[in-house]
This record gives C-alpha cells, sequence and structure tokens, in this order.
C-alpha cells in the first residue's frame, strides 16, 4: 500500500498541533525592516531586502519609528513615533496584522522595543506621564501579546532598547535613559531640561539595575537616546544635545559594565557638522568601527573603535536609518534612497517612492 501523501501528513501534524513553525527562511530571508511614509503621505512598516527592494508593506494608523523583529517567528513590531499609543505586531510573510498592542492607560510608548531571547517575550519603552516615570512593559509573546507588567527603567524617558549577550553568554537589557521628561498634552515639548539627567541603565530580564552609567556634569544635556551592540558586548550609544546650539561635545560613545565610558573623535572639529544630533548608530560587523547619522546635519561619521578617532565623514541629505553590514554599512534617507558606505566612500543602491524614517532594523 502506497504511504501517506504530503498533504495527508502535514494535515496530520496540524491535528496534532505538531505542524512546523514558520521561520524568516519562509520569506527567503528579508534582511531589514523600516518604517516610512508614502508620497501622499500615508505611513507603513516595509520590509527590504539587501538591495533596499521592498518586500512587503504594512499600512500603520500614524508615524512610525522604530520596529522588533522576532528572533525566529517571521513577525515584527511596529512602533509608533512617541509619544505613541500604538505597536502593530505584523506578519511578515505578507504584512498582514496580527494585533495591536496599546500601552496600559497613563502610559504611551517611546517608539523602540525589543524580543527576549528566545522570542518569548516584547519588552517595550514606556513613559509613565502622570509622574514622569520610564518603565518597561513585558508582554507574552507566546501567548497573544498579552500585558504581563512592566518594571522601572532605571531613569526618566527611556527610548531605545537592546538585548545584550555578555561576553559568559549572559542576557540583559540595555535601556538609554534619553533623561528628557514629556507629557502628551504637552506634545513633544521638554519639561524638565534645568533638571534632565540622562543615563545608560542595565537591566535583568527580571528588572534588577544591575550598573548604570550616569555622564559628567558638562554632558548633563546631552540626551542618551540610541543604541547598537558589538558581537562582544561593547554598547556604543548616540546622543542628541538638548543645550545651546553650536557646541562641539561628541555624539557618540562606548562603554561596557563597569568601566568608564570612551566619547568618540572628542577634539575632532568636525563633530560640530552633526548639528548635535545622532540619529542613528551601528557597530561594523568585526566591532573595528562605529558609526552615527545625522539628519539635521547631512551627514554620516565613522569612528575608530580603539583610537577613537574619527576616520571618514559622508555626506548624505536626510540620512538616518543605518545598520552595519559584512562589507562596511548600508544607509537609508528621508528621500527613499538605499547606500551603502565602505572605506568611507558611498555607493548607491537604489530609490523607493518612500521616505524612510529613523531606523533600518537588521532581521535576526
Amino acid at each position: 500500500m502506497a504511504g501517506p501523501s504530503r498533504r495527508g501528513f502535514l494535515a496530520g501534524l496540524l491535528a496534532a498541533g505538531m505542524a512546523p513553525q514558520a521561520s524568516w527562511a519562509d520569506l527567503g530571508h528579508p534582511a531589514y525592516l523600516s518604517a516610512g511614509k508614502t508620497p501622499d503621505g500615508r505611513f507603513l512598516l516595509a520590509g527590504l531586502d539587501r538591495t533596499g527592494t521592498v518586500l512587503f508593506r504594512h499600512a500603520l494608523p500614524a508615524r512610525g519609528h522604530a520596529a522588533a523583529a522576532h528572533p525566529s517567528r517571521p513577525e515584527a513590531v511596529a512602533f509608533a513615533r512617541r509619544p505613541g499609543q500604538f505597536a502593530d505586531v505584523i506578519d511578515c510573510r505578507n504584512g498582514a496584522a496580527l494585533t495591536r498592542l496599546t500601552p496600559p492607560k497613563g502610559h504611551h510608548f517611546y517608539g523602540h522595543g525589543v524580543f527576549s531571547p528566545d522570542g518569548s517575550r516584547l519588552f517595550t519603552t514606556e513613559n509613565a506621564y502622570e509622574n514622569g516615570d520610564g518603565r518597561i512593559g513585558i508582554w507574552d509573546a507566546s501567548a497573544g501579546y498579552r500585558r504581563i507588567g512592566d518594571y522601572a527603567s532605571g531613569g526618566i524617558g527611556p527610548h531605545d532598547i537592546r538585548l545584550r549577550t555578555s561576553p559568559d553568554g549572559q542576557h540583559n537589557l540595555v535601556v538609554a535613559n534619553g533623561g528628557i521628561q514629556t507629557h502628551p498634552d504637552s506634545g513633544r515639548a521638554k519639561l524638565n531640561l534645568a533638571t534632565m539627567q540622562p543615563n545608560l541603565s542595565y537591566l535583568s530580564l527580571g528588572g534588577t539595575l544591575e550598573d548604570q552609567l550616569i555622564l559628567n556634569a558638562e554632558m548633563r544635556l546631552n540626551s542618551i537616546r540610541h543604541l547598537a551592540i558589538s558581537a562582544t558586548g561593547t554598547v556604543g550609544f548616540a546622543m542628541q544635545w538638548q543645550g545651546d546650539a553650536g557646541a562641539d561635545l561628541p555624539i557618540i560613545g562606548l562603554h561596557n559594565p563597569g568601566s568608564t565610558p570612551r566619547l568618540m573623535a572628542e577634539d575632532d572639529p568636525r563633530l560640530r557638522n552633526l548639528n548635535g544630533y545622532g540619529g542613528s548608530v551601528a557597530f561594523s560587523r568585526d566591532g573595528a568601527q562605529i558609526v552615527v547619522t545625522s539628519p539635521r546635519g547631512g551627514v554620516a561619521q565613522i569612528a575608530d573603535c580603539t583610537s577613537g578617532a574619527l576616520l571618514h565623514e559622508v555626506r548624505l541629505t536626510d540620512v538616518c536609518g543605518l545598520t552595519g553590514t559584512g562589507a562596511g554599512f548600508i544607509v537609508t534617507t528621508g528621500a527613499g534612497e538605499v547606500s551603502t558606505i565602505r572605506d568611507g566612500t558611498l555607493t548607491h543602491l537604489g530609490r523607493s517612492d518612500l521616505a524612510w524614517d529613523n531606523h533600518l532594523i537588521p532581521i535576526p
């Protein structure tokens, strides 16, 4: 008698609840996620391949900011720009909506989130705006993204959040607490510049504060906003200056828990070309270089992680989205351009009809 057909075999697995889960490989390995805007003003999250070609689009109800890719399932969460009230969970096989997350009453999202190593939990940066406390929301990604709690972020105004793996294989969360207090009734107004104090907080997955970096008094108005993690666990951070225009203070730094921070290009006059604004930050794959983009300055600057020296500056209008590749970096712009930077040389890959937003998120 002939053996069971493949269709019958799969049907049997489905009936038994044993069907294999979809993975990113089912999509042919898309490379990146980015929020964007269409020419007629609609907002979306898009999936891109390594050449910048758009593979799927998912409509968003308002402007997006960043996204988080599930470590194994072909799912992504698109976060609203702060102060945001939505985070869309998307099936990246077709761009379809799976669910929409809404923060608890009195909270809003701050634009970023990250999954736990096994993908069972999603962590989101949030503002408990009535008292100004930074919170990390916790969602059960194995049970329909049910809200299961939150804990303190370690400061005010948590923005970016990353999963860090230490050299000994331990995991923790790194949070960029920008230090800026806001309230939805005041839009994006900064309410506490006289007292703001940004920090970089290291939290256990359970919420215990394990380490914290607070910069010196001169840097108090340099809001720590965006993060990158090297393969060895070094944290790169990008800042946004909230003081008087024209200050030539560093915008990118490096840190490891228990050590003093290292600020890049401290005495280089080209710092002023960033216009006080670090939009995205990324390491090269080998961790030897770190790059920051500035849409306000229209530049990307690449620094050497060993010497701290500024190696290259590349000019590109409205550049912000950024990630490291095997041969350098890939960047996106608000004009829809996708380009690579290698050894200080900019190579244009293509242009979309979409205006790309701040971040280019690599898919695992």
